[in-house]
């Protein structure tokens, strides 16, 4: 089964990557727009909880139920916080689920938010897994298991609804070739996020929204 799941991501990760190589700036700008949404009064993400956050990661399009099996795929950003704001962005890329049947294709908007610097370098990592290196709780109530000690909480919104399904296993990886397409070279999301690189321009409005 194991060999099953791995091969059934690295298929869709390597259709998703080839048909969006060049899409990094363009998906920078939709991890824009659901951060807005998320941080609006009222729409998921309290000031008080985004104050707290050591490190974001901002998922846009999501995509669950991908090959019509229980597996999900999606590439996004994360920053974390530094002495002089938030850190440039690293690419990042979210993959959950098991073998398990699922209908549809629906894709989710997801926000990450880590309260727990110590966990940072873990999260930053060539892999970190949801429920194994960290409990996670949905943070607008669509976990059928809230954690209230959670440390990283996250949030997901589906045609202007919140959305919320097992994310237990999932995990966050780097994303090279868009880490690659911002910078101009090979670079760790270690060395993004805790190396003080300059922000692309394509990626400040991401982070001037979170300093906001």
């Amino acid at each position: 089964m194991h060999k099953t799941k791995n091969l059934l991501f690295l298929t869709i990760a390597l259709a998703l990557s080839a048909a969006g190589a060049d899409d990094t700036a363009a998906r920078l700008s939709r991890a824009t727009t659901v951060l807005n949404t998320l941080t609006q009064p009222g729409h998921g993400i309290s000031p008080e909880r985004l104050a707290s956050a050591d490190c974001v990661a901002v998922i846009p399009g999501f995509k669950k139920g991908a090959a019509v099996v229980g597996v999900g795929y999606g590439r996004g950003f994360i920053t974390c916080r530094s002495a002089s704001g938030w850190s440039a962005p690293g690419a990042v890329t979210l993959e959950s689920g098991s073998l398990g049947v699922q209908v549809g294709g629906e894709k989710i908007d997801i926000v990450i938010v880590s309260l727990d610097k110590e966990r940072r370098a873990k999260l930053l990592s060539d892999r970190f897994t949801i429920n194994s290196d960290a409990s996670a709780a949905w943070g607008n109530g669509k976990s059928a298991h809230d954690d209230p000690n959670a440390k990283m909480y996250f949030y997901g919104v589906t045609k202007g609804a919140f959305a919320g399904f097992d994310l237990d296993g999932a995990t966050l990886k780097p994303d090279d070739s868009s880490n690659k397409a911002l910078y101009g070279k090979a670079v760790t999301n270690s060395e993004v996020v805790n190396g003080g690189l300059d922000t692309p321009a394509t990626a400040q409005p991401l982070i001037a929204k979170l300093a906001h």
